[in-house]
């Protein structure tokens, strides 16, 4: 179970507890059968993002997985692709996000002075739903896992990245053009990259439109050449 590739198999008749989540039986798998498997979970309630795994070979999240649901009785269990292996169905997305957030420039570019004790600039109200809909993205790696341009090229910079430019390409805080955010992503590893596969988009657990977005932000780009 060490390897690149650990496996955890078991039959869904030994825990068939009503509502019994994947993660649950991963809990009670450790606890009285394994203590030594490595598994990462924070909030337990699908919003921290952190037990992102591959189930019967889709990714998914461990605290929104019943057992229930899979009624060939087996669930066969790997990490997530495209990211560090640390131990068993441990991964290490947060490096991968760092490197990703920093190639985006994750963050508001605007060289207007703040003046707190002033009231803040007006925003529309749907420019700032929009907005915070993309703000949704809990950093899971779903996306990632199943993204079939992912296992292709190991630069690309995701559906994740390509959700994180159009959330603040439609900020109206953030001063960056079209061409600013086309040096970004203006490439194969980035929004040109994508096949249009879409099982981000089937797979992430907020349901983001990660389709709409990508489509948008290749026609602005390509536009510009």
């Amino acid at each position: 179970r060490h390897t690149r590739l650990p496996l955890v198999s078991w039959a869904r008749s030994v825990y068939k507890r009503q509502g019994m989540t994947l993660f649950i039986a991963l809990t009670q798998i450790r606890e009285f059968h394994d203590p030594d498997l490595s598994f990462d979970f924070v909030c337990r309630a699908g919003i921290c993002g952190s037990c992102g795994m591959m189930v019967n070979g889709k990714p998914a999240l461990g605290c929104r997985t019943l057992i229930a649901n899979y009624p060939t009785g087996k669930l066969q269990l790997m990490p997530m692709p495209a990211f560090e292996l640390i131990k068993d169905l441990s991964v290490n997305t947060g490096k991968w996000m760092d490197s990703m957030s920093k190639r985006v420039e994750s963050w508001v570019h605007s060289n207007h002075e703040v003046d707190i004790s002033k009231l803040e600039d007006r925003i529309e109200p749907k420019v700032a739903n929009d907005t915070f809909e993309l703000d949704r993205c809990i950093e899971c790696g779903i996306c990632v896992a199943s993204c079939g341009t992912m296992l292709m090229r190991p630069n690309f910079v995701g559906p994740v990245g390509l959700n994180r430019v159009a959330r603040f390409e439609i900020d109206p805080h953030d001063s960056r053009t079209a061409e600013d955010f086309y040096e970004l992503i203006g490439d194969d590893d980035g929004v040109f990259g994508c096949m249009s596969l879409m099982a981000c988009e089937d797979h992430c657990p907020k349901h983001l439109p990660l389709q709409n977005k990508i489509a948008y932000l290749r026609r602005k780009l390509v536009a510009l050449r």
